[in-house]
């Protein structure tokens, strides 16, 4: 089977955003717990924060991550979390039906990140709490001094402020799990009173307002629209949540997902405009798309927990799926749709980024380890920042009973900023053919193969472990340049990034 790509140095897409590859750490599970913080651990720091996390964490040079939650956040007081260690309160969780420490808070976060060297992306509990919370916490975290709050700040040992730019206004509110579940006129009327007093403190923080928890929601994207109309001029981004399952094994089914995420993303950004239209505003409003990732291979391991048969553990396991070879390219696919679509999405978060659902897992006192997904998301943070191309591809596709014509190709491009190469991102849908691509290069001088790197050949259901880990990209072979023209051959179910200068 042919594909021909077609990639003009005139035709783009927008400049990428870098924190469209962010993550997220929520106190949930072992994200946090022998996850990110583990003070016996042979690797931790004087604060410990376990240094193969960390080293794991910056070779994926994550921009942003998102804390503390997630569904946790809505019932969370923030002030839980500073003061002395001893004096802390053990809470119970009822979102995730555990028992929070408080070991970590604002200011152990803060330092990890810095030590991360990631910016935090932090929410406020809209849930349970509201706009006093809210400014409250901004107050500390942003405030030098002189006031009640940056004082505590001060007194607990951060003399100077945080900074923090980027702040989410609840999660989620439209799910009936949320604690303080609220219907879109509550929560707009909610977000817009609490972002005009989070920017009367400071008119150039981000805001991201709560968009639908997915598109199968019954509100959606009616949610979406009536939120904008009370927030539209107050906020900058609204965030979208989407998961990918593959409970039926259906492997054309689940390749075919980012379809939906296509027709998720492209149907909000009618919204955005047609509130935009409606208010005769200057104002643009983006996609935040911070929580995304495959997730359904744990739920059944989880139920025990979740329906409160054990207790209020602390730090059970939980959402710890094993992902395989298949989910490599599901997220592959989900990372170039997100590329084609920077003109809206400008922010990212991975669902998450230690144990819980995540790219990077830990064994308590033992080694952290790579996941196989950990490679696609390693591959676009690092080649995928600088300008997106709106590449011409012709393909042929399939059918599925959500989706028509899903290309056997899906494949984004992007002109690095720091060293104008160009990165293009491949995966073959296709279960049994290979794909003879043609890439032309319109306009292009490049002419050599810096990096090319694939994944294929594998089992669909074949994993990576603590003790090996054998799902790994290896150099590609056969790709060539002639006459302006790239051309590569593509094994039958395989994801592969090549690196042009």
């Amino acid at each position: 089977m042919r594909a021909s790509v077609t990639a003009h140095k005139e035709f783009t897409v927008a400049k990428i955003d870098p924190r469209l590859y962010g993550s997220f750490v929520e106190h949930l599970g072992r994200a946090v717990y022998s996850g990110i913080y583990e003070p016996g651990h042979a690797t931790a720091d004087e604060q410990g924060f376990r240094q193969d996390v960390l080293d794991l964490v910056k070779e994926l040079d994550v921009p942003v991550v998102r804390y503390p939650g997630g569904n946790f956040v809505s019932a969370y007081n923030w002030e839980d979390g500073i003061g002395p260690k001893e004096e802390r309160p053990v809470r119970l969780d009822l979102a995730w039906h555990t028992a929070e420490s408080n070991q970590v808070g604002i200011h152990e976060f803060a330092d990890w990140a810095a030590k991360a060297e990631t910016e935090m992306m932090l929410a406020v509990n809209l849930g349970s709490r509201g706009l006093d919370e809210a400014r409250a916490f901004l107050e500390y975290v942003n405030h030098p001094g002189g006031s009640y709050w940056s004082d505590l700040r001060r007194q607990n040992g951060r003399e100077e402020p945080w900074g923090v730019k980027l702040w989410c206004l609840g999660n989620e509110m439209d799910g009936p799990w949320q604690i303080g579940q609220k219907t879109a006129a509550e929560y707009g009327r909610t977000a817009f009173e609490t972002a005009k007093a989070m920017r009367a403190f400071d008119k150039d923080i981000e805001l991201v307002v709560c968009g639908s928890s997915t598109p199968n929601m019954p509100t959606y994207p009616e949610w979406e629209y009536t939120v904008l109309d009370y927030t539209y001029d107050s906020v900058d981004y609204i965030s979208l949540h989407m998961y990918f399952e593959n409970h039926e094994q259906n492997t054309k089914n689940f390749l075919a997902r980012s379809m939906e995420l296509e027709t998720y993303i492209e149907t909000i950004s009618s919204v955005i405009k047609t509130v935009k239209a409606k208010k005769r505003s200057k104002k643009d409003v983006y996609i935040s798309f911070d929580e995304w990732n495959v997730w359904y291979h744990s739920a059944e391991q989880d139920k025990p927990v979740l329906e409160g048969k054990h207790g209020w553990p602390h730090a059970p396991a939980l959402l710890e799926d094993i992902y395989d070879f298949a989910d490599i390219l599901v997220v592959g696919c989900i990372l170039n749709t997100f590329i084609r679509h920077s003109d809206v999405v400008k922010i990212g978060c991975l669902a998450q980024l230690v144990n819980v659902i995540a790219p990077i897992m830990t064994v308590e006192d033992g080694p952290a380890w790579r996941q196989t997904t950990f490679y696609p998301y390693l591959f676009a943070s690092k080649y995928g920042r600088g300008t997106a191309l709106d590449l011409a591809v012709d393909v042929e596709g399939y059918e599925t009973d959500f989706a028509k014509n899903v290309p056997y190709l899906d494949v984004a491009g992007v002109v690095t900023e720091a060293d104008g190469g160009l990165s293009f991102f491949l995966v073959n849908r296709h279960e049994s053919e290979a794909l003879d691509v043609d890439l032309s290069l319109e306009g292009f001088a490049h002419s050599m193969v810096a990096m090319d790197k694939v994944i294929g050949g594998y089992a669909l259901d074949k994993t990576n472990g603590p003790d090996a880990e054998p799902v790994a990209p290896v150099d590609g072979e056969g790709t060539s340049i002639v006459d302006g023209k790239l051309s590569v051959k593509l094994a039958p179910l395989s994801y592969r990034m090549i690196r042009l200068t």
